[in-house]
C-alpha cells in the first residue's frame, strides 16, 4: 500500500514538474517562435506570388495584326526586333484590322501606308496599348503615330486601374464567404444555401456599385450582375467545397489556388500574353483570371466569343458543387461501432 501510495505521489510531483511555469513559459515560447517564422514564410511567398509577376511583365506572343501596302516588310521587321514578342497576322486592309480587334482575335494592329497609323483597343488591355503605340512609333522614326482607339476603355477609367483593382475584392470577398459558411454553418445542405444567397447578393450589389456609382463597366445591368453571381459562386464554392470534402485543410488549399495563384496570374491589370508563362495561361483557367476576361468581353467588345472563360466558371462552378456532393455524403455516413458494441451484441 505504502509502495503504491510513493508511486502515485511521484507521479503527480513529475506532473506538476512538466507544468511547472518555467516549463509552460519555453513552451509559449517556443510555439510563438514557431508561429512568427510561419508568418515570415507566408509572408515571403504572398510577396513573390504578387511581386514576381508584375516585374516580369513583358510581350510574350501578344497577337497583333498588321495591314496595309508595306504589311509583310513590317511584320517581318517586327519578327527581327521584337523575336518572340508579337504573334503576327497580316490581314487585308484596316477595315479587317478593325473587325479583328473588336472580336478580341488581336490586341491591336499596325496599318501601313503613306501615313502609318495604329488601331488599339484600351477596353482589351490599356498595358498593350501603350506599348503597341510605342512600336508603332519606334517603327515609323517619329515620336507620335495617328492612333485610333476602335474598343476603348470606360473614359471613367480610361487607364483600367479600377477594373484591375475590381478583381480583388471579388475574389477575396468570395473566399471570406467560403471560410464563413464553413465555420458557422454546420451543415452542407445550409452551406449550399448560403452559397446561392452569398451568389445572387453579391452579383446585385457588385455590380450595382461597378455600372451605377463607379461606372467601371458598360453593359445590360443584369447580364453583368449574373456573371458577378457566376463568379461569387465559382469562389466561394470552392472554397466551401474543398472544406466539405477534405476538412479545414480545404481553406487553406482554396486561399493559395485562388488568391496566391490565381489573383496575381488573372491579367487583370495587363494581358495573359504579357505575363510569364505557363503562368499567363494558367491564370485564365481559374476563377479570377476567367471572370476578368469574362468581363471584359461582354461590357466592351459585344462581337468577341465569351465560350471559353465562361466554360471555366461554370466547370469551377460545378466542381464546387461536386465537392459539396461529397461532404455531404461524408457527413451522412454512419459512424463505426467500437469493436467491445460489436462483441456484444
Amino acid at each position: 500500500m505504502t509502495t503504491t501510495k510513493l508511486s502515485s505521489e511521484s507521479a503527480a510531483q513529475g506532473t506538476e514538474t512538466d507544468r511547472s511555469p518555467g516549463r509552460l513559459g519555453t513552451s509559449i515560447v517556443a510555439r510563438a517562435v514557431a508561429l512568427g517564422l510561419a508568418a515570415a514564410a507566408i509572408q515571403a511567398v504572398m510577396l513573390i506570388a504578387f511581386a514576381w509577376p508584375a516585374v516580369r511583365i513583358a510581350p510574350r506572343e501578344v497577337p497583333i495584326a498588321v495591314a496595309g501596302p508595306q504589311a509583310a516588310a513590317v511584320a517581318q521587321q517586327l519578327t527581327d526586333h521584337e523575336t518572340g514578342a508579337f504573334d503576327i497576322r497580316t490581314v487585308a486592309d484596316e477595315s479587317a484590322a478593325q473587325a479583328a480587334i473588336e472580336h478580341r482575335d488581336v490586341y491591336g494592329a499596325i496599318v501601313t501606308g503613306e501615313q502609318p497609323r495604329v488601331l488599339v483597343a484600351s477596353a482589351a488591355s490599356p498595358m498593350v496599348t501603350q506599348l503597341l503605340s510605342a512600336v508603332a512609333s519606334q517603327m515609323a522614326g517619329t515620336p507620335v503615330v495617328a492612333a485610333r482607339d476602335v474598343v476603348a476603355a470606360d473614359p471613367h477609367d480610361p487607364r483600367g486601374i479600377g477594373f484591375g483593382a475590381m478583381v480583388l475584392p471579388l475574389v477575396m470577398s468570395g473566399l471570406a464567404a467560403g471560410v464563413l459558411l464553413t465555420l458557422v454553418i454546420p451543415t452542407v445542405a445550409g452551406r449550399a444555401v448560403g452559397l446561392v444567397t452569398f451568389a445572387i447578393a453579391g452579383g446585385l450589389l457588385s455590380m450595382s456599385i461597378v455600372q451605377g456609382w463607379l461606372h467601371l463597366l458598360p453593359g445590360d445591368y443584369l447580364t453583368m450582375a449574373s456573371i458577378g453571381a457566376l463568379i461569387s459562386f465559382s469562389v466561394a464554392g470552392t472554397v466551401a467545397g474543398l472544406a466539405a470534402a477534405i476538412g479545414r485543410a480545404g481553406l487553406g488549399l482554396g486561399a493559395v489556388t485562388l488568391l496566391l495563384i490565381g489573383n496575381p496570374f488573372s491579367a487583370a491589370t495587363s494581358a495573359p500574353e504579357l505575363l510569364p508563362q505557363p503562368w499567363g495561361t494558367i491564370g485564365q483557367l481559374l476563377p479570377p483570371g476567367a471572370a476578368a476576361t469574362l468581363l471584359r468581353s461582354v461590357a466592351f467588345f459585344g462581337e468577341a466569343p465569351i465560350s471559353t472563360p465562361l466554360t471555366v466558371l461554370f466547370c469551377w462552378a460545378a466542381a464546387a458543387l461536386a465537392l459539396l456532393g461529397i461532404g455531404f455524403l461524408r457527413t451522412r455516413r454512419p459512424a463505426p461501432q467500437p469493436v467491445g458494441d460489436l462483441a456484444v451484441a
